[in-house]
């Protein structure tokens, strides 16, 4: 029996579709979409992610808050303002899906609250709010097919001293207090994989890298205690990471454009065996440069899943 190619992609067709009406079917989670960050001073962390990190703003004639900007053609960082009365400072993470209304259907499937209905953008990405069991905002959002390939405005320096520092956001960081309830989240409900856990020292963790159910991004447990951390490990621990090929190299390029380390600051080999390099921008916020593979054997527990690869820019 010959079908025509409408018939042929019908049948092909029906599978996907039938599976998005099943509120029991999960679509994928692919990566990490966007790291939102609140700052106190626009114009401070305007020098710090546009200037010196070298990163181009989406729609660079906005002078004000929300900021946006493009790490590669499906991920950005976003820059808000500071809410009055606010001490965390990390605003949200976005994940990828490709079909965000049928994630809202199967979040509802399995009890968690979803915040009002999915919203849709001017340029066509979809996206829907939650929070998970610790009360951080998680937004998954699906992109249009282009990404964020947006229009970027012109360097306001030289061209040699805003070089992109980073093409890739390889994980975010958050204070957990409860492993359980966030592996019930995370693990049980969203399909994330344990990937790594390792801490400061051999017979205690301190933190445990979760990878995204259908790609190699992460999130990682920044485990802590029960008091409230201070701002300064606030800052440190609600923190996000850029992968770059040569840390050695990612620092020469952060001196070309005025910077000098400190020893809060420079390029050291993590528990992980990895690479990494810690800044922070203008509110305290760690921004972690890190290498994609390990260089040496980690700590505490074995890699169990593929290492991340470059982003194409």
């Amino acid at each position: 029996m010959k079908y025509s190619a409408v018939a042929l992609a019908a049948i092909v067709g029906a599978p996907i579709f039938l599976a998005a009406q099943n509120p029991s079917w999960r679509p994928p989670i692919t990566e990490i979409a966007k790291v939102s960050v609140y700052a106190s001073d626009i114009g401070n962390s305007q020098q710090f992610y546009g200037d010196f990190l070298g990163f181009p703003q989406i729609g660079s004639d906005i002078k004000t808050a929300p900021l946006e900007y493009r790490v590669n053609a499906m991920q950005s960082i976003e820059v808000e303002a500071l809410p009055n009365g606010e001490t965390d400072y990390l605003a949200y993470i976005s994940f990828a899906t490709s079909n965000v209304k049928a994630l809202q259907r199967y979040l509802l499937s399995r009890n968690v609250q979803v915040e009002g209905e999915v919203h849709t953008q001017a340029d066509g990405a979809q996206f829907l709010w939650v929070q998970d069991p610790e009360g951080h905002r998680i937004q998954f959002v699906q992109l249009p097919t282009h990404g964020h390939l947006l229009p970027v405005g012109t360097a306001k320096v030289p061209v040699e001293k805003r070089q992109q520092i980073s093409h890739h956001i390889l994980h975010a960081g958050f204070i957990v207090h409860d492993r359980a309830e966030e592996d019930h989240f995370f693990r049980d409900v969203l399909g994330f994989r344990e990937g790594w856990q390792g801490g400061m020292k051999d017979d205690r963790t301190d933190w445990i890298d979760m990878q995204v159910p259908d790609g190699t991004d992460w999130i990682e447990y920044m485990m802590h205690g029960t008091a409230p951390p201070t701002a300064a490990e606030s800052g440190g621990l609600n923190h996000f990471a850029l992968g770059v090929p040569n840390i050695q190299q990612a620092a020469d390029l952060l001196r070309q454009g005025g910077w000098h380390s400190t020893p809060r600051q420079k390029a050291q080999l993590g528990r992980d065996g990895k690479w990494q390099l810690n800044l922070y921008d203008p509110n305290g916020t760690r921004v972690e440069l890190m290498e994609f593979r390990p260089v040496q054997t980690p700590c505490c527990s074995p890699y169990t899943l593929p290492a991340p690869a470059p982003s194409p820019k």
